[in-house]
């Protein structure tokens, strides 16, 4: 794989995340905001919504890492009305422009409350039409291994997957620094960011076991689908069949295993400095695992033709 290839992985798996992340933070916001109100909700999900943009702002940067000549960029939005590339990287830019905009007023605190969770739901939808747009890309009928239902659906599952385990290490990383700064997990603070993995880690299990079902399905529809697929699917489970392997097990022990673990770690206080551990290593895990998943979605397709 040469490193266009490494930009595009870098992307989209960035990019997948980011939107996640936007959906996760704000169920955890709008649900924190109902039971303490917007105050707590705000010191729960502020530093994790910051903490956002940059990786937002390094999934663009891989895109145009990726262009042969980054100052043509803006050429690629020319074709909207026929060209899913063209609309991947218009709704890119919106997803983009909008998140960055909510990120600075909630920072601010500028404007009412009401248009700032505008702003944030037109991102959140927006981040879901640039997925599909994503997966469309790839829906290509030379390409067998990629024009696959399964492609649409495991973008989405790397979409919330990751996005809700980067916001369970994001909670319990701000319920850190909150406790340094006081000390005393009898707060509402401690109450939310239990709660949020809790619920973290049931979402991990769910999207984990989607994954799992959905590779089996897809390897056997693919091999018989014709000459190509069925090569994509021999380079799987030959020469490649070590990545697709550990990329399994990383799967099931970040979000399954540890996922289990954060759960039950979550249903009482006093676990904290454990539970932000278990964040931790999930979302690491996880993530490696992902990363694995898209070398292999790269690596292992076989074109039909030349």
């Amino acid at each position: 794989m040469n490193a266009r290839d490494w930009a595009l992985i870098t992307f989209t798996i960035l990019v997948q995340m980011s939107v996640g992340s936007m959906w996760v933070l704000g169920v955890a916001h709008f649900l924190a905001a109902r039971k303490y109100g917007n105050e707590e909700a705000d010191r729960l999900s502020d530093r994790a919504l910051f903490a956002l943009v940059p990786v937002i702002a390094l999934a663009f940067i891989a895109s145009l890492l990726h262009l042969g000549n980054p100052f043509n960029a803006y050429r690629a939005v020319t074709n909207l009305g026929s060209s899913w590339l063209s609309r991947e990287i218009f709704f890119g830019v919106i997803f983009a422009v909008l998140a960055f905009v909510f990120a600075f007023l909630q920072w601010r605190k500028i404007g009412p409350l009401l248009l700032r969770n505008v702003i944030a739901g037109l991102a959140a939808l927006v981040g879901l039409v640039l997925v599909f747009s994503m997966s469309n890309v790839y829906m290509l009928q030379a390409e067998p291994a990629w024009n696959s239902w399964a492609t649409p659906v495991s973008f989405f599952a790397t979409t919330f997957l990751l996005g809700a385990l980067a916001m369970g290490a994001a909670f319990a990383a701000n319920y850190a620094y909150l406790q340094s700064k006081k000390a005393d997990c009898a707060d509402a603070q401690c109450t939310l960011m239990r709660e949020a993995l809790r619920w973290i880690a049931v979402a991990a299990v769910v999207l984990v076991g989607v994954e799992l079902v959905v590779l089996p399905i897809y390897l056997a529809s693919v091999a018989g689908g014709s000459a190509a697929g069925l090569a994509s699917v021999k380079l799987m489970a030959g020469s490649l069949g070590w990545m697709l392997a550990l990329r399994v097990i990383l799967a099931i022990v970040g979000a399954g295993v540890f996922a289990i673990f954060l759960y039950q770690n979550a249903m009482s206080a006093g676990h904290e400095k454990m539970l932000g551990n278990l964040a931790y290593a999930a979302f690491v895990i996880v993530l490696v695992a992902e990363v694995l998943g898209r070398v292999l979605f790269y690596a292992s397709h076989v074109r039909i033709g030349i």
